[in-house]
């Protein structure tokens, strides 16, 4: 296998500073003018946050114009994280989790073990899209993921994301009877993406008590285990990049075969699942 670097600095010790993934690497030769683009799935386990983050961007900024779009497909140790606009009052009791002020949109968010993240590297110029249609067809993958196990995910105007109906969730409010179970932040340069979507499947949601998620004093964030969904953080991993690669690539892998082959190859996703 061939080895992403994640490069080790002051919050990320060396020895998770490499992590292993598919055999392909960001660095591989770009696809031929005039053939079908493959969309790249990496599964890259459990890696710092910096390091990944630092890794997109060297990803992006080497990019060609046939460079092939890939998913990467992480889970985070402990680390809030503060978006272009985030605000430093909306992080009400860090304690000793790591903070980190990113480039993505958006406020404050926390990532933690039992959180499928999937990073987006994406050429939306190629793909003819812009950032709000992107918006629009992760938040579709993850409510087609979230139907999957009969939960009724929702988008709520005005905040991106998908909620889900919760009693224990405050009644007031824009959020009315809705818990949020998975936030987007998104980065847009020359017309590329890096940062993605965070789904929460079973993790300890304590955290998020310390700070306004996505900067709403009034938000509940649930997960599907307190939802009373017994499902591993690995089959949610896989249908969620099923879905996510019938909405961007140019074809759409077999069900449940996302995360074993480095390139997404099937038939090509039909419009109208868009």
């Amino acid at each position: 296998m061939t080895a992403l670097d994640l490069p080790a600095n002051d919050e990320t010790p060396a020895e998770s500073a490499t992590v292993a993934t598919t055999p392909s690497s960001p660095a591989a030769p770009a696809a031929a003018p005039g053939h079908e683009q493959a969309l790249i799935v990496r599964r890259l386990g459990r890696a710092e946050y910096i390091a990944t983050w630092r890794a997109m961007q060297r990803f992006t900024a080497g990019r060609a114009a046939h460079t092939p779009d890939e998913l990467w497909v992480v889970e985070h140790p402990p680390v809030f994280t503060l978006g272009q606009a985030g605000r430093s009052e909306h992080l009400l009791d860090t304690q000793d989790t790591p903070v980190v002020h990113s480039d993505r949109g958006g406020q404050v968010t926390y990532h933690g073990p039992g959180q499928v993240l999937v990073y987006m590297l994406l050429d939306l110029r190629r793909l003819g899209i812009y950032v709000k249609e992107m918006v629009y067809r992760i938040e579709t993958a993850v409510m087609q993921t979230l139907a999957s196990y009969d939960v009724d995910g929702r988008r709520i105007r005005g905040a991106p994301g998908i909620y889900v109906p919760y009693d224990g969730a405050r009644s007031h409010g824009e959020f009315g009877g809705c818990a949020k179970i998975a936030a987007l932040g998104i980065k847009i340069s020359h017309g590329c993406s890096t940062h993605g979507v965070a789904l929460n499947v079973a993790m300890d949601l304590r955290p998020f008590q310390r700070i306004n998620p996505c900067g709403y004093a009034s938000l509940t964030t649930i997960d599907l285990a307190t939802l009373g969904v017994p499902a591993h953080w690995d089959d949610v991993a896989d249908r969620l990049v099923e879905r996510l690669a019938a909405h961007f690539s140019t074809s759409v892998p077999a069900p449940g075969s996302a995360l074993a082959s480095t390139a997404v190859s099937n038939e090509p996703a039909a419009a109208r699942a868009i």
